[in-house]
């Protein structure tokens, strides 16, 4: 019964590493991406809208990013949206479209970047150990009721430490790539 417990878990760790790579995914690099807007909530008549419903997004060059609206009056909208970002970026609106140039990561900026990169890891790998726990927990109280028997759970509570281990591996795994994407120069 308890590896009801285990199966439950699992892909709630798996959802968890998933979030903090699309998180990563938003960090700014020296490299233009449109991962770094895609996601940008914009007012749009009232409603935040995320600006990939709005426009369409490309990347036409290494260091730039151009931002097309379906929709003209969404040019000021999504201006103001960016300035309002922690993205540090300068929009500029030319005609129709808006162009955001990327310029290159000062080394003072990369360490920041990486700071938001570790402290990403970190809210990924403590969401872990809270599933850990709260199927911890599952497993005991199963334990306690009599429906496995203490070799069981304590099976159950091994492998849900290798799993646990296997998942916050891959954070640090996922981590250490974003932050050599960072550093790269």
């Amino acid at each position: 019964m308890s590896s009801q417990a285990l199966a439950a878990v699992e892909p709630k760790m798996a959802r968890a590493v998933d979030v903090m790579v699309r998180d990563l995914q938003a960090v700014r690099t020296g490299r233009a991406s449109t991962a770094l807007v895609e996601r940008l909530m914009v007012e749009y008549y009232g409603t935040p809208t995320p600006l990939n419903q709005l426009a369409g997004i490309s990347v036409p060059e290494a260091h730039s990013i151009v931002i097309q609206p379906w929709d003209r009056a969404a040019l000021g909208a999504i201006e103001k949206a960016i300035q309002k970002s922690d993205l540090g970026l300068t929009p500029n609106v030319d005609g129709s479209v808006v162009r955001l140039n990327i310029p290159p990561l000062t080394e003072e900026r990369r360490r920041d970047l990486v700071k938001q990169v570790h402290r990403r890891m970190e809210e990924a790998r403590v969401e872990i150990r809270n599933l850990r726990r709260e199927a911890a927990e599952e497993i005991k109280r199963e334990e306690r009721d009599g429906e496995i028997s203490a070799d069981e759970g304590r099976r159950e509570l091994e492998l849900l430490q290798k799993l646990t281990d296997r998942f916050t591996d891959e954070v640090d795994r996922h981590g250490k790539a974003k932050e050599q994407e960072v550093l790269a120069v």
